[in-house]
Parts: C-alpha cells; structure tokens; sequence
C-alpha cells in the first residue's frame, strides 16, 4: 500500500480507503467486519464513514453503518490502529428532506453539532474521530451534482464561522483530532481556510467531494486550492456508482447491484455518461486491463488525492479494487483517457 499526507496533520493515510455507505444496507454486520480484516490486512487503515449512513438514508437504518464499524472495534481491539473518519450530517430542510429524522431536521449550529458527535461517538464504540467532516454546506449552494448556481443569500443559514467554532470546542476537548469538509465549492472552502487563519481556528485537512472519470469538475478550481492549501482529496464515488466497472452497459441490472436495487441513484445514467463509459471500456480492454481498475488507477494518479475511496458489497470487488492500487496508467493510457473526456466533457454533474 502506498500513503500520503492528510492534509498538515502529521497522519499518512492509504491512497486507497475504505469507504462503508452500504453496510446496513447492502452488507450485514458480518460481512463489514470481513471488509475490515481483509482492508486492514492490505493496509487499508483509513475507514470513512457518516452518521447518516447507510445510502440510501432511511429512518429505519440511518447509524447502522457506524454501528458496525463500532462492533468491529469492540471484537477486535484495533481502534488504535485505524484513521478513523465520520461526517456531521449537513443542512437537510433544503435539498435533503428524506433525511428530516436526523435530529429532526439537521442543521449545523453548535447544538446540532454537539448532539452529532456525541451519537457518532456511542454508535463507534470510540472516544475520538481522528478526521471530522461537514457532510455538506449548510447554505444554498452547488452540491450533490447540481449545476448552475443561483444565489440566494436568504438561504445561508448558519454561517461558516459558527460551525468552525463548534469544532474547534470539540478538537479542544479531545473528542475529534481533525477537521474536514465535504461536497464543497471552492469559495467554501477557501473561506473555511480564511476563518481557520484569521481567529486562530482549526484549519481543515481534507475535502471529501466526487472524483472519477465521469465527473472530474473537481479539477477546475479545488485541484488546485487542493495543491496549494495542502487539502487533500478524498476522492469518493471514484466508481461512479459501479458504473464504471462496466457491469451496467448496453442497459445490463445486474441482480443485487447497486442502481438495480435502487432507482434514486441516477447521477451516471445520461446517454453522455453511458457513452463516455463504452468509450473507457474500450480502451481498457485495448490494453487488458479491468475497467473497475483503470477507473481507480486514475484517480489514483493524480497529485491532489490523498485517498481514493473505495466502497464494494462482496469481497471480490473489495480485492480487485486495492488491487488497483499497484496500477500505473503510462502516459499514452492517459493521453488515451483525456481524449475520450475530451469528447465527454464531465458528462456527470
């Protein structure tokens, strides 16, 4: 396994990380706690998860995902050995109202906050998160695949500064060792990292938003914010949703997979995206290579990830993906890459 810095903290996470969102969900408490041996066995030692999880968000599973990370703790003893990340569930009276059973409609003040950690702590079995993320903004802004922004200061909310200082009471109580955020602009995140410089707050590590062959936006403004700030990606979705393994084209549901099971995740499926995905597949079949693993080796290689999260529901895809990890796409793989991207331009959002 290969790793690199988290941001300015001191910590070296994989380049590859253990993302979780389906267990309570797609996987059961046996079969996460299976992920974990053999990630942790890879040196896998970066899990992410979220207090909302598992996806999709139900009243009736919602922290399930946590409560098996919790349990494989307390079977194995081996808290001290992980990087552990969760996320505090961002603003859900927007965009989010399925997710209106969480705290009763989520918010980000210093209550909503407090009341968070102190659930994600119990459900982990674990006294401190060494990487705490802000799931999504609070305001009204680009995430979760929109396009077009529209600016409607009506809709900020809780302003940034006082979630900062509800995080820096919990990082000078122990409780969390880092900051980080998630599904952020570029304006959000640079005033996160203006806040953190100007009232001695703390500074965020890491920006957890979507990165993969079908969606590459993150390189126009945050890669380089990325470079620069030292916030590192972790890349999640790198997968696009399984999509880009292959297994979905020319209109193939696979039994138990993922967008067969559920209809809400229709991020991948344009007729850009499936053709940008034909076009991926081809040149990995050119060169014999997997499609899952040229999409993971991709992300991989660029120099602002820090992590590229990968999530599986059975153990052989969980093999194959850090298999990726030793992968190195040569220049004209990449140039072959850019091409087709050239041609299907972040066909999604």
């Amino acid at each position: 396994m290969q790793y690199r810095p988290l941001g300015k903290t001191g910590i070296q996470v994989p380049l590859i990380g253990l993302g979780t969102m389906t267990w309570g969900e797609q996987n059961n408490v046996q079969q996460a706690c299976e992920q974990m041996d053999y990630a942790l066995s890879r040196g896998v030692n970066l899990f992410d998860v979220a207090e909302m999880y598992p996806v999709p968000p139900r009243a009736e599973t919602v922290g399930e995902t946590e409560r098996c990370v919790g349990e494989w703790f307390a079977q194995t003893g081996k808290r001290a050995e992980i990087t552990l990340a969760t996320k505090v569930t961002g603003r859900s009276d927007q965009k989010n109202s399925a997710l209106a059973h969480i705290r009763d409609g989520a918010r980000l003040s210093k209550d909503h906050i407090r009341r968070a950690i102190e659930g994600s702590l119990e459900r982990l079995k674990t006294d401190y998160i060494d990487l705490y993320q802000v799931h999504w903004p609070e305001r009204a802004t680009n995430f979760f695949g929109t396009r077009g922004y529209r600016h409607n200061p009506n809709a900020d909310g809780i302003p940034i500064e006082e979630t900062l200082r509800a995080l820096q009471e919990l990082v000078d109580e122990g409780l969390v060792k880092h900051i980080g955020i998630s599904n952020e602009t570029p304006w959000g995140t640079m005033e996160y990292l203006r806040l953190a410089t100007e009232y001695g707050l703390p500074t965020v590590a890491s920006i957890q938003n979507v990165y993969n062959l079908l969606s590459r936006q993150f390189e126009t403004g945050l890669a380089e914010i990325s470079i620069r700030e030292q916030v590192g990606l972790l890349a999640y979705s790198p997968m696009a949703f399984g999509v880009l393994s292959g297994k979905y084209i020319a209109g193939q549901k696979p039994s138990g997979a993922r967008l067969t099971l559920f209809n809400r995740f229709t991020r991948y499926d344009s007729p850009q995206s499936l053709a940008a995905t034909e076009a991926y597949a081809a040149i990995a079949n050119k060169q014999g290579l997997s499609l899952a693993q040229m999409s993971l080796a991709f992300v991989c290689q660029q120099s602002f990830v820090a992590s590229c999260l990968i999530g599986a529901t059975t153990m052989e895809q969980l093999k194959e993906n850090i298999d990726a990890v030793e992968l190195k796409l040569s220049d004209d793989i990449m140039a072959e890459i850019d091409a087709v991207h050239d041609c299907y331009p972040d066909p999604a959002p």
